[in-house]
């Protein structure tokens, strides 16, 4: 079974009706916490947790433990500093704080924190790179380039995505 915010909120509404002459007025009644997209549901793979092979999320994604294989987000895909990754990231945008081997490929941006480490491809529309971060790879930033990306499957897990044919210019 499953465990969602909104089941356990609906089963406990009436409770905090009770305290809502208790909050203040420019606090709201259903305060979320910050998430990283729209979309409230955040997957997280745990500090001791090791998973090999696809990794799906409807959502965003946290990773605090060890992946192998491929990772599909609809939404974020956060590294934490402990986490260790061998694998090819397709999500909205993604930050690295820990250990990353594999390709990226993100619609939006892709943050590489402090301390993080990548050794592969990133596809991107914009890339940060924080001083004290390490970026062993070729960085592709264009809007054109993802989409073809998004839309070519690899062949297999840590495949590399080949950049859309350079234009030639004829010259008379």
């Amino acid at each position: 079974m499953i465990w969602k915010r909104e089941d356990a909120e609906a089963a406990h509404a009436a409770p905090d009706q009770d305290r809502a002459a208790d909050r203040p007025k420019d606090r709201p009644k259903d305060r979320k916490d910050t998430r990283m997209t729209d979309n409230d549901e955040v997957t997280i793979v745990g500090t001791g947790a090791r998973l090999e092979g696809n990794v799906v999320s409807a959502g965003s994604l946290r990773i605090d433990g060890q992946v192998k294989g491929q990772i599909n987000a609809d939404g974020d895909v956060v590294l934490s500093p402990q986490s260790q990754v061998e694998a090819d990231i397709r999500a909205q945008n993604v930050s690295i704080a820990g250990k990353f081997k594999g390709n990226v490929i993100v619609k939006g941006k892709a943050h590489l924190a402090h301390g993080g480490r990548i050794d592969g491809n990133i596809t991107s529309k914009t890339l940060v790179i924080e001083e004290g971060a390490t970026f062993q790879g070729q960085s592709v930033m264009d809007q054109q380039a993802v989409q073809v990306a998004q839309q070519a499957v690899p062949a297999h897990p840590l495949a590399t995505p080949e950049p859309p044919p350079a234009e030639t210019a004829k010259v008379p």
